[in-house]
């Protein structure tokens, strides 16, 4: 892996990717697009349960590396958009919980690779925004079809006419970021901490919620609680559940698998 990508694995099954480009903030190559992409598939086959996703410097990540593609013709400009969004969806697609912790700025498709992780973590300095509109283009990393699912119609709409970034104040008030911290230290350490914290769930149950909870967006409500009904049957037969249980009664920490 390039130095421009860093993985780090503070536990055996928690995944730290922290993307390295600082003079740049973290601004999204084509190199880096593609290391992101081989970096989900590897943490998936290598068994992760958590993913933490954060970056070295003064951005999180400031989107498209705009100077590498203002030589691109528009095929490869085309294909570089495409790489960014597969790469969004690669994150949402994996099975385990994901974190983006927020350094900096991030902004465009840095702020939409935030949005494809299930939580948002962020410095009190720090901005998100998708700022297409401040060079006449649109979000095309997944950021039309996410942001107003996670903070409502108007508000999304606000932040991409305008193409200007929100304060981490105002991020957390929309219910953009989950949680804010003074500084980096204090964030990753956060970040970690709730890692450890998952990462003794259950693994099955763990994507089971996931998959359930996400699935349900797109369902009438009846549909959605079809689809719990099959995951809890499931889950009651299973091996962690009995564990749960029996932990339970014995006072102890369960083992799940």
């Amino acid at each position: 892996m390039a130095d421009h990508l860093i993985e780090h694995w503070p536990e055996e099954d928690i995944c730290c990717l922290r993307l390295n480009r600082p003079e740049k903030y973290n601004a999204l190559s084509s190199a880096l697009t593609d290391d992101l992409h081989a970096a989900m598939a590897g943490i998936n086959e290598r068994g992760a349960r958590v993913l933490l996703l954060t970056a070295n410097g003064k951005g999180f990540c400031a989107g498209a590396d705009l100077s590498e593609r203002k030589t691109m013709s528009d095929d490869r400009k085309f294909a570089h958009n495409r790489a960014i969004s597969g790469l969004a969806d690669d994150i949402a697609a994996l099975p385990f919980p994901t974190i983006a912790g927020l350094n900096g700025l991030a902004l465009g498709g840095g702020c939409e690779i935030a949005l494809a992780c299930d939580l948002r973590f962020m410095v009190a300095n720090a901005k998100i925004g998708l700022t297409e509109a401040r060079i006449g283009a649109i979000p095309g990393a997944g950021g039309t079809q996410r942001l107003p699912r996670l903070i409502g119609t108007a508000r999304a709409l606000e932040m991409m006419y305008s193409g200007e970034p929100i304060d981490a104040g105002q991020a957390e008030t929309w219910g953009l970021v989950n949680r804010t911290f003074p500084d980096a230290a204090a964030m990753e350490a956060a970040m970690l901490g709730f890692a450890r914290l998952v990462s003794q769930r259950s693994r099955r149950g763990m994507q089971l919620l996931k998959s359930v909870v996400y699935a349900g967006l797109d369902l009438p409500i009846a549909e959605g609680l079809d689809g719990e009904r099959i995951a809890i049957s499931e889950i009651l037969r299973s091996r962690d559940y009995r564990e749960g249980v029996c932990a339970f009664a014995e006072r102890r920490s369960p083992v799940f698998d």
